[in-house]
């Protein structure tokens, strides 16, 4: 079941790293695809070498080394990752994820991923037990970090407590459970739309919105990493386009509404992220409009309205919506909801710091077609994607 799956595993210096060398076995017996990165203390305890003969992959331990491909190499293994795990992880690297410190290949990798990671500690009890490691580890796990809480027993140090790397079974049997369950939408096409429109006034204008694209791009990136086929129309944007996705790129309202429709029999879910202009200009000019008065007068006529079009056509699809408001967010996001046939709807209030367009976090109210809502608290447009494909999944396997 792990076959053609990515871990990225780091490294970090410690007694236990000798440990280290069986997860990449174990992890590579079921099937998975191994890229390790080794701090410069790990490298003192096991030699890259053998971690390289064990994955079958480069080892990477520096920043600074030639690269192999064309690739920035710190995100080109964060892209690939379908699963991120640091065992052993030290409290100095602990330190570091927990406030953003990002030197060195291991931090800044980590850093620039969007899948799963998962931690292993290992160290002296008492640096285990200390209020400032204790601290980061529950930053981090309110973060989405998964934490496999260290093993008690006979330290290096000859103390006795907990601190003790996990046995590799135990942390390979975690990486897979998660590896799994990140596969739950396999053999699932994925239609996600995503970005604004935009609507020509004459060759150099255009009516717009302010949408980045973030969410929708978020969405296809975790749906594709979760087994997904996952098809994304995207208007404009300049977000990079995430790996396993096939990619249609439109401009206007009426290009994303042939490009949808192209494909909607075909699919087995459909997320509208896209903000999609309502209003597109009646003429376009074929020259630019020069400054000839003081007011200028555009006649606007209604695009198509693709989420009601595909409400009234669905049959077997799950169509998911959302509903970017400024005022009366619950009222108008059940509205769409019904009036547009949807089985859910995510709506955000944009004027709300840290909601909105062209930033990384969210804040959302998932409503559902028997009404209930679900209200999350701010977090970023990574984590509201998996949330949203969580609740996809269920739906998914109620319509069974």
């Amino acid at each position: 079941m792990s076959q053609g799956l990515n871990v990225v595993m780091g490294v970090c210096g410690g007694i236990a790293v000798y440990k280290a060398v069986e997860i990449v076995s174990r992890l590579k017996k079921a099937g998975c695809t191994v890229h390790v990165i080794m701090t410069k203390s790990a490298a003192e305890f096991v030699t890259p070498l053998t971690f390289r003969e064990i994955s079958g992959n480069p080892v990477v331990t520096t920043m600074w080394e030639e690269p192999k491909t064309w690739n920035v190499q710190h995100i080109a293994l964060a892209n690939c990752a379908n699963l991120f795990l640091i065992a052993p992880l030290t409290a100095n690297v602990i330190g570091k994820i927990a406030n953003g410190i990002a030197d060195d290949m291991l931090t800044t990798t980590v850093m620039a991923t969007t899948a799963p990671v998962v931690l292993a500690p290992a160290m002296n009890t008492n640096m285990f037990l200390n209020p400032v490691t204790q601290q980061n580890l529950t930053k981090l796990a309110g973060l989405g970090y998964h934490i496999i809480e260290p093993a008690t027993g006979i330290l290096a140090c000859g103390a006795v407590g907990q601190g003790r790397l996990p046995e590799p079974p135990v942390i390979v049997d975690k990486v897979l459970s998660l590896l799994h369950k990140r596969q739950d939408l396999l053999n699932k096409r994925i239609l996600i739309t995503a970005a604004g429109t935009r609507e020509p006034i004459d060759p150099v204008r255009y009516v717009g919105n302010r949408s980045s694209g973030k969410m929708g791009y978020a969405l296809a990136e975790t749906a594709a990493k979760r087994g997904a086929e996952v098809i994304l129309v995207s208007g404009p944007s300049n977000l990079p386009i995430p790996q396993g996705v096939t990619i249609k790129k439109v401009e206007t309202a009426a290009q994303m509404h042939a490009a949808v429709l192209s494909e909607f029999d075909t699919v087995d879910v459909v997320i509208k992220a896209a903000a999609v202009a309502d209003y597109r200009p009646e003429l376009i000019a074929e020259q630019k409009i020069k400054k000839t008065g003081d007011t200028l007068t555009i006649n606007l006529v209604k695009n198509p309205d693709i989420l009601r079009e595909l409400g009234q056509q669905k049959k077997r699809q799950l169509l998911v919506g959302f509903a970017a408001e400024t005022e009366d967010l619950i009222t108008h996001a059940r509205e769409k909801l019904t009036r547009k046939n949807l089985d859910m709807i995510v709506a955000n209030d944009v004027t709300l710091p840290g909601a909105g367009f062209n930033i990384d976090t969210n804040i959302v109210k998932i409503i559902h077609k028997n009404g209930t809502i679900e209200e999350l608290p701010q977090l970023r447009k990574q984590q509201i994607a998996e949330i949203i494909l969580d609740k996809i999944c269920i739906m998914l396997t109620k319509s069974i």
